[in-house]
């Protein structure tokens, strides 16, 4: 796991129950590893965004990770971009979605890199 730059994004991380905690981290991973292959998500930022973990490219759209009243964890974008309408397109009913902002999961283990990195990529490069 690459280590934190921003203390209060480590925090967010620490403040999580574990299982959302696990789920969180798996998916930063991804975030990080899938921003590593596009050099035009480069360089990656890692905030806080309303109290959560935030990623922002340079020509993207940004990804949040966080709770979700429906769901242990979730992945967020932007609810006005194309991004979960494409990726519900690409993937039907693969996933629990939150209308056009969020997967949601119940356990690390639903978790896909092949799937989820394709959103992330998309995110990563969306105003390309």
């Amino acid at each position: 796991m690459k280590p934190f730059d921003d203390h209060s994004v480590a925090s967010a991380f620490e403040a999580m129950p574990p299982q959302a905690r696990a789920g969180a981290l798996a998916l930063r991973d991804l975030i990080l590893n899938t921003a590593e292959s596009l050099p035009a998500a480069n360089p990656l930022r890692e905030e806080l965004r309303w109290g959560q973990p935030a990623y922002l490219a340079p020509k993207g759209s940004t990804i949040r990770l966080g709770a979700h009243k429906s769901a242990d964890f979730a992945l967020f974008v932007h609810c006005q971009s194309r991004l979960i309408g494409d990726f519900t397109t690409a993937f039907p009913g693969e996933d629990r979605i939150d209308g056009n902002r969020a997967i949601l999961f119940d356990d690390p283990s639903q978790i896909d890199e092949t799937r989820h990195g394709w959103l992330i990529a998309r995110a990563l490069t969306y105003h390309l």
